[in-house]
C-alpha cells in the first residue's frame, strides 16, 4: 500500500513557476514508477508528467514539454514536479500517482498505468 500526499499548489499569474511535491509512504518507493495528472474544471483527468523507476525516462504531455520538469528523490520518496512558464490553460487540480512495476511509458501516459493517487492540489493561474 501507497500513499501519496501532495503540496505545493497555489494561485499565482501567469508567467510565473511552482513546484509542486508528492511525498509518498510505505515501502519500496524507487520501484514504483510515478506520474503527474491534472484536471480541470468540467474537464477529464490528463496525463502531464511520468519517471519510470527503472530507467529514470521522462515523458511529457506535448502542452507542457519544457515548461514542465519531472523529478525524483528516492531518499525522500518524493516525487516533484517544476513547472515554468505557467499560463492560464494550466489551471487545474494536479494529482500524483504511483504504478507498481515495469510499465511502458506509453502506459504511463494513461490513467490505467497507475495503482495508487493522491488528493490533488489545487494550481490557478490568472492572466
Amino acid at each position: 500500500q501507497v500513499q501519496l500526499v501532495e503540496s505545493g499548489g497555489g494561485l499565482l499569474q501567469a508567467g510565473g513557476s511552482l513546484r509542486l511535491s508528492c511525498a509518498a509512504s510505505g515501502r519500496a518507493f524507487s520501484s514504483y514508477s510515478m506520474g503527474w495528472f491534472r484536471q480541470a474544471p468540467g474537464k477529464e483527468r490528463v496525463f502531464v508528467a511520468s519517471i519510470q523507476w527503472s530507467t529514470g525516462i521522462t515523458n511529457y504531455a506535448d502542452s507542457v514539454k519544457d515548461r514542465f520538469t519531472i523529478f525524483r528523490d528516492n531518499a525522500k520518496n518524493t516525487v516533484y514536479l517544476q513547472m515554468n512558464s505557467l499560463k492560464p490553460e494550466d489551471t487545474a487540480v494536479y494529482y500524483c500517482a504511483a504504478g507498481r512495476g515495469l510499465k511502458s511509458w506509453s502506459l504511463l501516459a494513461s490513467i490505467n498505468g497507475y495503482d495508487y493517487w493522491g488528493q490533488g492540489t489545487q494550481v490557478t493561474v490568472s492572466s
